[in-house]
């Protein structure tokens, strides 16, 4: 699985996945950055021209355009779905805690369409 960070999200995540094996791009990163501040239906159509799976925590937008697409019968990207509570911006082991619970869906190599990833402590 290929996967796109959305905004809310440290660039280091990704590098750190790359330095791992993972095709995992940021929208922070040079060639993504046209994506910092599109609106999320945006989002979605570069996940699935790169077939990436979009990593938010921002569930009700996501899931409204899921279904809206859905009800159209449109593709959707797969979406990895994280919380600022399991994965709290403001701490300092959270990019670690993020890349490992990553690397371990990656690992898993699953067919998904969502997934509400939780931190192993």
């Amino acid at each position: 699985m290929r996967l796109l960070l959305d905004e809310m999200y440290s660039g280091v995540i990704a590098s750190q996945l790359r330095d791992r094996g993972r095709d995992v791009v940021s929208i922070h990163d040079p060639e993504y950055r046209g994506l910092e501040g599109a609106s999320d239906a945006e989002v979605v159509v570069a996940a699935l021209a790169e077939r990436r799976a979009i990593v938010t925590e921002n569930v009700p937008d996501y899931r409204r355009l899921e279904a809206a697409a859905l009800a159209r019968g449109e593709p959707f990207p797969p979406v990895i779905y994280t919380t600022n509570r399991q994965f709290p911006r403001g701490a300092e082991p959270t990019i670690g805690r993020l890349v490992e619970a990553l690397d371990s869906l990656l690992a898993a190599d699953l067919a998904v369409t969502t997934v509400f990833l939780e931190r192993a402590d």
